[in-house]
């Protein structure tokens, strides 16, 4: 990690022209959870577009409970605060999916790409991943995007089992990855569409489309514990994912209780 490469707030806002994501940053040098953290400031509505960064998580989670395994200073870790949202929350989902490949995808020589429902994949490998959290409070329904990016690993710096599957901006450009910019493309590309999720959802859904690794594969799905497979057809905003059934028949599956069979 280099001193211009150190998270610091006042660099992340530094000409950030948001209207609504980043207007506020926190950044932490250690926190068990930005997730965590931002559940905490839901309760105020004044919070929304909070964003929160950490140098260093120590009990990060992804869906279903699967811990987010990283080291010191070599990712992007934040958290983005919406206590008031107009759109669902899957076209929510769909639409953060979009922001963080966009913003991975300028660094990258080869174009991010979207496994539904929360992997950003470059080169056939992941390379980030979205938690989507929801805080009931007493006045108003939170959502929390969770993001982490991996940045400055190596090879070597995963665990034996995912080499074969995750990878980092640094080993795609081939080159060192200014966090400070990619925070800033992050924040930017999360406002702008989000904006666009409100606005107009066939907009989120044709560049979700064009970015899917699914759509038009065969592919199996476990839902509630048990196995559909068919061809991915497309994605409903309300919904889910939809597969045209082996069995015949067409089916929707949310992302809450989905995951994609490997």
């Amino acid at each position: 990690m280099t001193k211009t490469d150190r998270l610091d707030s006042e660099k992340i806002t530094a000409n950030l022209k948001t209207k609504r994501v980043g207007t506020k940053i926190l950044v932490y040098s250690s926190t068990t959870s930005t997730n965590d953290i931002s559940a905490e400031y839901a309760k105020n509505k004044e919070n929304n577009g909070l964003a929160i960064f950490t140098e260093e998580q120590t009990a990060g989670r992804g869906r279903f409970g699967e811990k987010w395994l990283t080291s010191r200073a070599d990712s992007i870790i934040c958290s983005v605060l919406l206590t008031e949202i107009k759109c669902s929350a899957e076209l929510l989902s769909l639409a953060c999916a979009v922001a963080t490949a966009e913003a991975i995808d300028k660094c990258g020589q080869s174009k991010a790409k979207i496994k539904w429902p929360n992997d950003i994949i470059l080169s056939g490998k992941k390379v980030a991943g979205i938690l989507l959290e929801s805080k009931q409070n007493d006045s108003h329904i939170s959502y929390i995007l969770g993001i982490g990016i991996n940045c400055h690993q190596k090879k070597d710096s995963f665990p034996a089992e995912l080499q074969t599957t995750a990878t980092s901006v640094d080993i795609e450009s081939r080159s060192f990855t200014d966090r400070i910019s990619l925070a800033k493309r992050l924040l930017t590309s999360i406002d702008y569409w989000l904006a666009a999720a409100e606005k107009n959802s066939k907009k989120v859904i044709k560049h979700w489309s064009k970015l899917s690794i699914l759509l038009g594969c065969h592919i199996t799905v476990v839902f509630n514990e048990k196995s559909f497979t068919g061809n991915c057809i497309g994605i409903d905003p309300q919904k889910g994912l939809i597969l045209q059934l082996e069995t015949g028949g067409i089916r929707m599956f949310d992302a809450a209780h989905t995951t994609i069979a490997k």
